[in-house]
């Protein structure tokens, strides 16, 4: 599987479908609010279980324990009693679409609505999480859209990301995609890359950025949301798509790690590869932070906010500059030297 194909609109994987949401139920009254409760997963059954001998089961309900689930507000609706709203539509899909008067959307992985439930869930919780670190207020916004998501439109086990207009598709094949909150997220943020900077991943260093990016914006929105609700987490932290990930990878399941200790020397030339050298740097500057009195907070805000400073074709050895002459500005002499020296570290040095 090679979650995270990031593509613009010339260059999609497959030909693009219509860019106006599908007119699902016109004829229906509407909720009236904006507010509704729906059924989700803790991110997903292995991160929030640790049991690394989940299966898939062709979307059995039984193959799941209902403490995987959680209820959970939706919130930004139109009042449609759709899954539509101010920063995430659910725009097509290839079952019945979810539909509410009262906005209560409360299904389980045999049904799939319960995949757009998850659709529209965490893109809209990425999106708080942003505006919580001051973007859209105190910093510019990202992706300030009602942002396309398209459940199991592609028949391969893999999703990807297209702008003009932005959207995701999320495949299926093993355990379908949109059952795992950290491949939405992880394709969001293809789309919050090419939102910042028009026509990003021009070079193997930026894709390979672009590929790290996305799989450490799932993982800190993912435990963010796990602290802010209570939720558990059984399983690795620094371990991206873990029950994606079941169906092709031995147990602990993940799709990438962030402590293989690869660096630019070991590279492989492969953006999924090569990102995980990227991904390692991130992980420790983050871990890092901590000890120097910062937040995680801090440190996702410096970085997210650095990436409009970089270039559509940006090398590492650019990106980590740029990254660190906004941990300078922001946090600190001693928050920049911990971005170099973990840079540094991977090979990347400027």
């Amino acid at each position: 599987m090679t979650i995270g194909v990031a593509t613009v609109s010339a260059a999609a994987v497959c030909a693009a479908g219509p860019t106006g949401a599908a007119p699902f139920t016109a004829d229906k009254p509407g909720s009236g609010s904006s507010t509704g409760t729906g059924t989700v997963f803790m991110v997903n059954p292995v991160q929030s279980s640790g049991d690394q001998t989940l299966q898939d089961q062709k979307d059995a309900a039984s193959a799941v324990p209902a403490s995987a689930y959680t209820t959970v507000q939706l919130r930004n609706l139109d009042g449609s009693g759709n899954l539509v709203g101010k920063w995430a539509q659910i725009q097509s899909s290839t079952g019945t679409p979810a539909y509410s008067s009262t906005n209560t959307f409360n299904y389980n992985r045999k049904d799939d609505q319960f995949e757009q439930v998850m659709g529209y869930f965490w893109v809209n919780e990425t999106q708080e999480y942003f505006q919580s670190l001051g973007f859209r207020s105190t910093l510019p916004g990202i992706l300030e859209e009602s942002f396309h998501v398209k459940i199991n439109q592609y028949g391969g086990d893999n999703s990807y990301q297209t702008d003009k207009p932005f959207r995701i598709r999320l495949g299926k094949g093993g355990v379908d995609d949109a059952e795992d909150a950290e491949v939405i997220m992880h394709e969001y943020g293809h789309a919050v890359h090419a939102d910042q900077v028009p026509g990003y991943g021009g070079s193997l260093d930026a894709g390979a950025i672009g590929e790290s990016f996305g799989d450490y914006l799932a993982v800190t929105v993912g435990l963010n949301a796990a602290d802010r609700y209570g939720w558990p987490v059984g399983a690795e932290e620094a371990c991206p798509m873990d029950w994606d990930a079941t169906s092709y990878t031995a147990a602990p399941h993940c799709i990438r790690r962030f402590d293989l200790n690869i660096t630019v020397a070991t590279r492989r030339n492969q953006v999924h590869y090569d990102g995980q050298i990227w991904s390692q740097a991130l992980w420790e500057i983050r871990q890092g932070y901590g000890a120097l009195g910062l937040s995680i907070e801090d440190w996702d805000t410096t970085y997210i906010d650095s990436q409009f400073d970089y270039a559509a074709d940006t090398s590492f050895s650019d990106a980590a500059k740029a990254t660190y002459q906004n941990a300078l500005a922001r946090d600190g002499q001693a928050a920049a030297n911990l971005v170099k020296a973990r840079f540094a570290a991977r090979g990347i040095t400027f």
